[in-house]
């Protein structure tokens, strides 16, 4: 009788062990980040949101049927629906679903760049005021300081008027000018981090600085960096709409949601649908970078519970 015992005690421990092991790949998976964000339903409507402009942008050639530069004065501000316009027409004859979809291609494009530049500024000054500190720090610190003394749009403005306008000289300006939060948030992450035990352990085996901060350092940022990043589009966004309104950004013919906004603005009274349509799309692309950012916020923090 003992001896028939221990087979079944034996599978039983078999089976104990593999019914353990599909619980944990379960949980491994209903862990992982992409389980995480699609149960936030906040998050999954901001990422249709930033899809579907994303395909707008990249596809907007094939979405409509007309030329986004083309004149036609005899078309002048036609009202949504009329002639075959969706969205109308401008006061000089453009389609304005052509003019929204090619802007949404420049603005997100503006939007994108310039929180690169940020980024990669931001990031090596706050890697490097952060790990190296005392005076490095101070000296870096007190210059990001002074660039956050300036409200961003003057300090944007001043850049733009020095450099004139243009796409390229949008996305550097607003670069320039998120470069401090960048780096500020960056050396915030790096003085934690820099005294965890396994970056005094690299210290002792003779790690260089350069291997600590780009292997050890680097990596352990990318979450905050990564939430800071998708707000700070939908913050870019925002700023190329302001400085192209105030007509030192996107200039005419180049379509772009700020110019499109800032046409718009001289024909409030009889065709307000032109300043609308673009304020609109403006408006909810930003909310989508919001609700995205925050639903990456639940998902990278460690302390959220769900």
């Amino acid at each position: 009788m003992m001896e028939n015992k221990e087979p079944v005690t034996a599978g039983g421990d078999a089976l104990g062990m593999q019914y353990s092991e599909e619980l944990l790949k379960r949980e491994r998976k209903a862990n992982s980040a992409w389980n995480k964000l699609r149960r936030n339903k906040t998050a999954m409507v901001g990422l249709f949101i930033v899809s579907l402009m994303i395909f707008i942008a990249v596809f907007a050639p094939l979405l409509t049927p007309f030329d986004h530069a083309k004149i036609n004065p005899a078309e002048a501000f036609m009202a949504p629906g009329e002639g075959g316009h969706i969205f109308g027409t401008d006061h000089v004859g453009r389609d304005l679903l052509t003019r929204v979809f090619y802007g949404a291609r420049v603005s997100l494009i503006v939007a994108f760049g310039g929180t690169v530049v940020a980024g990669c500024l931001g990031v090596i000054l706050g890697l490097v005021a952060g790990f190296f500190g005392g005076v490095v720090d101070s000296v870096i610190m007190r210059i990001m300081d002074g660039m956050l003394a300036f409200p961003f749009i003057l300090l944007a403005i001043i850049l733009m008027t020095v450099l004139g306008d243009g796409i390229f000289n949008v996305i550097l300006a607003i670069g320039i000018g998120n470069v401090p939060s960048f780096a500020r948030v960056v050396r915030g992450e790096v003085h934690i981090i820099k005294n965890e035990e396994y970056c005094n352990a690299a210290r002792v085996i003779g790690v260089s600085n350069v291997r600590m901060l780009f292997t050890h350092i680097l990596p352990n940022t990318i979450s905050p960096l990564i939430v800071y990043a998708t707000l700070g589009i939908a913050g870019a966004i925002i700023s190329e709409a302001a400085l192209s309104f105030l007509g030192l950004g996107i200039s005419e013919p180049t379509a772009s949601w700020g110019s499109i906004l800032q046409t718009g603005k001289n024909w409030m009274d009889g065709s307000p649908h032109i300043a609308t349509l673009s304020g609109a799309f403006i408006l909810v692309t930003v909310l989508g970078f919001n609700l995205l950012g925050d639903g990456i916020r639940d998902v990278l923090d460690p302390k959220m519970k769900k």
